[in-house]
């Protein structure tokens, strides 16, 4: 199932290749016991060792038959990104800016294809490019 726009789900077919892995978004990365780095992604999934450059709001690829993190994409200006909570669910575009408020909410500006731009906040858009 996919979100479509304006919070609608609808199905959509995979292929056999689509089906070996899964797009998580990484809600936090820390380092445990013994100085081990970790993340863990929006499923509570926690993956030991990953990537240095990985950060939280990014967006990993990981392969579903051996759990291992196959690439990542990286949440910065520019990126693609689609928004899965909010007001503006399922609406897609581009990173423009994000604005960081102090003891409040960052905020990122999202221009789409068509022209138009809207705002969210930092939690709700996953990036996918």
């Amino acid at each position: 199932m996919c979100i479509r726009d304006r919070g609608r789900f609808v199905l959509h077919k995979i292929d056999e290749a689509e089906s070996k892995y899964k797009l998580c978004k990484v809600v936090r990365h820390a380092t445990g016991s013994n100085s081990i780095p970790y993340i863990v992604t929006h499923d509570g999934r926690t993956i030991r060792f990953s990537h240095p450059d990985i950060k939280a709001n990014d967006t990993i690829k990981l392969n579903l038959e051996d759990n291992k993190i196959d690439g990542f994409y990286k949440f910065d200006s520019g990126c693609t990104v689609m928004a899965t909570g909010g007001n503006n669910v399922g609406r897609y575009g581009t990173i423009v800016k994000t604005e960081h408020h102090p003891a409040s909410f960052d905020i990122v500006h999202v221009k789409e294809a068509n022209g138009n731009t809207f705002a969210t906040r930092k939690q709700n858009p996953v990036s996918y490019t």
